[in-house]
């Protein structure tokens, strides 16, 4: 749906309509079922088929399933890639840290408020980085958002005892600095300062897995037919989350995507390509205190609540359900329809209410006030 007006104005969270009901899993679950919400893997392909001699006037349409990567819904192009784990790294967002490697590889990225600044769960599947850093320590929220990978290989430098102990007694397969050692690749940059430089690679950590690992599964739906995207023409969106940290979306039309802006300048990788995503979805969330440290936020990823997706230049606002930490996300818009995904790379926003805003179509981004 296109704006018709051009008269600059922004939706915010704030006044969605939208209730938010959100409530904690423990991250620790040994329950042996659960109910996936996550998509098949497979998208259809159409190829018209002759049928017997007898009735050789007459054909068939037959649809064949083409297997695409679970993580990014495209198709897949390496067998041994579709079939092994997922590597979950914790990227440093301190501006010591910066630039980051890894990002743009990244299938998924995850933003999450943090004591100051935010922090990155970067998860890599379809291809790796080879670095991947800064890499930093990780937090008890880790453990509910990446359970449903299904037995990820998590990278970070370590965490205080309490996180360890979790860590260790959930699903995450520990690929700690210290687990890991040098098979993981680990080392230490000499163009940034400690705690901000160190670096593993995921080709170490992937042969380090010994089939500990288990592949993932989708965690969110796609559109599978190659229909375009339904929904409010938007130019962007800025978050203003824990610490300060402000970041901003904006659609860019001319390579298809959303880039990233911190403030006001463009959040580049070390390779110097400003950050670009298919997907942005904003996960409006509860933040508790963790039982690891009082100071450290903790997103509670599992229950329900306001969630907003931001693809091919279209914003939908609709809500985020997730039974427990097994299942991935389920999307739906406001008629109970799913909110489909443009395969490709995603980048989900972890915020608190309020967080978050909408920059319709007609205004700039510089022009919207930071929420």
């Amino acid at each position: 749906m296109k704006i018709s007006s051009k008269r600059l104005f922004a939706i915010s969270i704030a006044f969605s309509g939208m209730a938010l009901v959100a409530c904690g899993g423990g991250g620790d679950s040994t329950e042996s079922t659960s109910t996936t919400v996550g998509p098949t893997t497979v998208a259809p392909s159409t190829v018209a088929s002759t049928v017997a001699p007898t009735m050789a006037a007459e054909t068939t349409t037959t649809t064949i399933p083409v297997p695409v990567m679970p993580l990014t819904g495209l198709p897949i192009v390496d067998e041994l890639a579709a079939s092994r784990p997922a590597i979950v790294a914790k990227i440093d967002n301190h501006p010591a840290s910066r630039p980051q490697t890894g990002l743009n590889e990244a299938d998924i990225v995850y933003e999450e408020n943090v004591e100051k600044w935010t922090r990155f769960a970067a998860v890599f599947h379809s291809i790796g980085s080879d670095p991947v850093g800064p890499v930093r320590s990780g937090r008890t929220q880790d453990i509910n958002l990446t359970t449903s990978l299904n037995r990820p290989l998590f990278v970070w430098s370590g965490g205080n005892p309490t996180v360890t102990r979790l860590i260790l007694k959930s699903d995450l397969v520990n690929m700690s600095a210290s687990a890991a050692s040098k098979g993981g690749g680990f080392f230490r940059s000499t163009d940034k300062k400690a705690p901000h430089n160190l670096f593993s690679k995921t080709t170490n950590i992937w042969e380090l897995d010994a089939g500990r690992g288990g592949t993932p599964p989708a965690q969110f739906a796609y559109r599978t037919d190659g229909s375009s995207a339904s929904g409010t023409a938007v130019t962007g969106l800025k978050l203003t989350m824990d610490g300060n940290m402000k970041a901003s979306w904006q659609w860019d039309a001319g390579i298809g995507k959303f880039v990233r802006n911190h403030d006001a300048k463009p959040h580049v990788d070390s390779n110097g390509v400003q950050i670009n995503v298919d997907n942005v979805v904003v996960i409006v969330c509860e933040y508790i205190f963790s039982q690891a440290d009082g100071n450290s936020p903790e997103a509670q990823t599992v229950g329900t609540g306001v969630a907003w997706l931001f693809t091919q230049g279209v914003w939908t606002e609709g809500t985020w359900n997730r039974p427990d930490n097994k299942s991935g996300w389920n999307l739906t818009d406001a008629s109970g329809k799913p909110m489909l995904l443009t395969p490709g790379r995603t980048w989900v926003e972890l915020t608190r209410q309020k967080q978050a805003i909408v920059v319709a179509e007609g205004a700039t981004v510089a022009e919207i006030p930071w929420p």
